[in-house]
């Protein structure tokens, strides 16, 4: 193992040995640094004390600065492993500010040994480079996690402001006690000076356990705690009506405050090493994934989506996404252009600067991981507004970024309706705008974009076939029609509610289908035995209630459900039992229009050609699905249908791996895969002269 190698311990796995040698060098390298502080530790002080030669700590560490680093990273690691630790039993955010206080001032820091190695390391701050990125790390996380509870308390400066001083009390006391010996203070006594500093300055102030529920009205984008006209809207559970909590609505003013902060934030996000921008997006899957049940509690009651979805899907799916692009930030590269001998040309792929996304209410956290991701690997900054009806798990997002180490003013959510999202889509200095949403919304987007000539990425609805052929597998392809209609109670953009069934086994599948949707439980969101839960609001649920009575007045048959669920608890909430129309032909409104809801439409066939055209024969192209045990048909078929995102004997899955996106009405751009990269990077062409230049002149 050459020099290189070793310094880099960190990026390189060691066996379990070398392991062990090294956190004992680290250990013996904090007691030289307590007793003999920074100047008095040498690379031959440690390894007298370890019982190894110099040059064994050399292997490992490179030089004296090398060890010296690695102690202070292993103690500040410990600082942040007890934030972690009592964060996680913490409930309110009073509780996590203390938690907070009590890790940094813990008798594991106060005492003399880890407090003087401590000292001596902060001593050299200025001097030694990598002890400067070690404190600003521990220094970022602190004051991250302070203004992360604090922003629920009070208005977001004051919460700044309030965050910096306890920040500096906590490094005041321990600094103070540390220098005189611990004879001045010690951890209990410090602890206590600074809870009662903070308990002080937030008496009289407002509170987040009124039962407002997980977000006050501050609890908006970083830049601005409240918008400029004080407005704001109500996040209600769909399945109880429980109000979850109110967001302020951000106005003309709190967009230009947003895009100057961006602005400002994203020339030096651009300049951040690729890999270390993967590595904050790591961090925050992480984050994600250890946040799991937690947010997937949020998410189910802000949409009334089953828990048993969420807890699988909504923040994977996010954390997933989060962890692909980390993989792609250094990929995005340009490529080298031979020009003959006298020059030769490359191309740069740099960030288009600061991007806006636009999401929808059906998976807020997802479509919003799915937005950031890739905006963020490739160097831009993003405003984020989500669905007014959805606008709590976002703002746990932007937290999860700024405790992973992101960047103030590089991932912003605001809050608001249509006018909010037409101050992003009309702003002079936004290059881009991501959409999720209905076409209507798409068009006027794309209206806005027009007159700055900004890009747009935009995923709209659809009305998506599935085709499934006489040989298929039968019961594969029921699953498949119910994942394609009543995952999320049809709240799905790419669910295939036109399911075209071989007149040969169209009986057959019917019973089949209809005897599994009869035993679909409704329910309690948050209970996991429910597999069907609240549609989004009483205006969604009256628009589906009315498309089944189209449908009925049209000619259709009922199989399955056809009505709003009212029984017990369920009377509180949108309710709607999955619903399976028969004898539906295709210029039936339910046939031809987006209902999102809960409904399919069985519809039968004779031949593959005949249920092509009929399958393309729609405004829509997001989605299509084909089951068959013939492959060459499947290949076939799927080359002949006119959709963005295809899937042969299954439905609904979306790797990240796989660009997802539609066609004609149905939007423009992809999200996810390789594809995401074109959307969020602009090309720049350099032509280099390798000779004289000839002018005619």
């Amino acid at each position: 193992m050459n020099r290189q190698s070793t310094a880099r311990s960190d990026a390189s796995p060691l066996r379990p040995g070398e392991e062990y040698r090294r956190r004992q060098l680290v250990e013996v390298t904090i007691d030289c640094l307590a007793e003999l502080g920074y100047a008095g530790t040498t690379l031959l002080q440690i390894a007298r004390r370890a019982g190894v030669t110099p040059g064994l700590v050399s292997h490992y560490f490179a030089d004296k600065d090398g060890v010296l680093a690695a102690a202070f990273r292993t103690l500040v690691r410990r600082v942040g492993e007890q934030v972690r630790v009592r964060l996680e039993t913490t409930a309110t955010p009073r509780a996590r500010i203390q938690a907070v206080i009590d890790a940094n001032l813990a008798p594991e820091l106060c005492n003399p040994r880890s407090g003087r190695a401590w000292l001596a390391c902060w001593g050299q701050v200025l001097q030694v480079e990598s002890f400067r990125r070690i404190q600003a790390a521990y220094q970022r996380r602190m004051l991250s996690n302070l203004q992360s509870a604090l922003r629920q308390l009070m208005p977001m400066q004051e919460a700044h402001s309030l965050a910096a001083m306890i920040a500096a009390m906590i490094d005041g006391v321990w600094l103070r006690a540390a220098l005189s010996g611990w004879r001045e203070s010690d951890s209990d006594g410090a602890r206590a000076l600074v809870t009662a500093f903070v308990d002080e300055r937030l008496k009289g102030g407002a509170s987040a356990d009124d039962g407002s529920g997980p977000l006050s009205a501050s609890s908006t984008a970083d830049f601005r705690v409240a918008s400029a006209a004080g407005k704001r809207l109500a996040s209600l559970n769909p399945a109880t009506g429980e109000l979850l909590g109110h967001v302020a609505i951000a106005g003309p003013e709190d967009i230009d405050a947003a895009v100057l902060a961006a602005r400002q934030a994203q020339p030096c996000w651009a300049a951040t090493s690729a890999a270390e921008r993967a590595r904050i997006l790591r961090r925050a899957a992480g984050i994600l994934r250890a946040r799991n049940d937690e947010l997937a509690a949020l998410e189910t009651r802000d949409t009334g989506k089953p828990i048993q979805e969420t807890r699988v899907v909504d923040v994977v799916s996010g954390a997933e996404c989060l962890e692909y692009f980390a993989s792609l930030a250094q990929s995005a590269a340009g490529e080298h252009i031979d020009l003959g001998p006298r020059a030769f040309g490359y191309t740069r792929r740099e960030p288009l600067g600061v991007v806006a996304g636009i999401g929808a209410w059906n998976y807020p956290l997802q479509i919003a991981c799915w937005k950031a991701a890739p905006a963020l690997a490739f160097g831009n900054a993003m405003i984020f507004k989500p669905a007014e009806l959805t606008p709590l798990s976002a703002v746990q997002l932007q937290e999860i970024f700024l405790q992973a180490g992101l960047p103030p003013g590089i991932f912003q959510v605001v809050q608001g309706y249509a006018d909010t999202g037409r101050l992003l889509t009309r702003h002079p200095d936004i290059r881009k705008v991501s959409l999720t949403g209905e076409v209507g919304t798409g068009k006027a987007v794309m209206r806005d974009a027009s007159a700055t000539l900004k890009n747009v990425t935009l995923e709209l609805g659809g009305k998506s076939p599935l085709i499934i052929f006489a040989d298929a597998r039968l019961d594969q392809a029921v699953s498949g029609a119910l994942l394609a209609n009543f995952y999320s109670a049809g709240e799905v953009c790419s669910n295939a509610t036109r399911v075209f069934v071989h007149r040969s086994i169209r009986k057959e599948f019917l019973r089949r289908l209809v005897a599994r949707v009869s035993v679909m439980r409704i329910g309690d969101p948050l209970d996991p035995d429910t597999q069907v839960g609240s549609l989004i609001s009483e205006q969604h649920l009256q628009k589906v209630l009315a498309y089944i009575a189209r449908g009925r007045a049209e000619g259709a048959r009922i199989l399955a459900g056809g009505e709003r669920q009212l029984r017990g608890s369920l009377a509180k909430g949108f309710f709607v039992a999955p619903t399976v129309f028969d004898q539906c032909h295709d210029r039936m409104s339910i046939v031809r229009e987006e209902i999102f809801g809960p409904v399919m439409s069985v519809l039968e066939f004779d031949d593959e050609q005949e249920v092509i055209e009929r399958a393309n024969a729609t405004e829509f192209g997001l989605a299509a699905g084909v089951f068959t045990n013939d492959l060459s048909r499947a290949h076939r078929v799927i080359g002949q249908l006119q959709a963005g995102t295809c899937w042969i004997n299954h439905y609904n899955v979306t790797p990240i791996e796989l660009p997802f996106g539609g066609i004609k009405m149905s939007g423009l751009g992809r999200e996810n895969g390789r594809a995401a990269m074109e959307h969020y990077t602009q090309l720049k062409s350099v032509y280099v002269a390798q000779g004289d230049i000839d002018a005619p002149y």
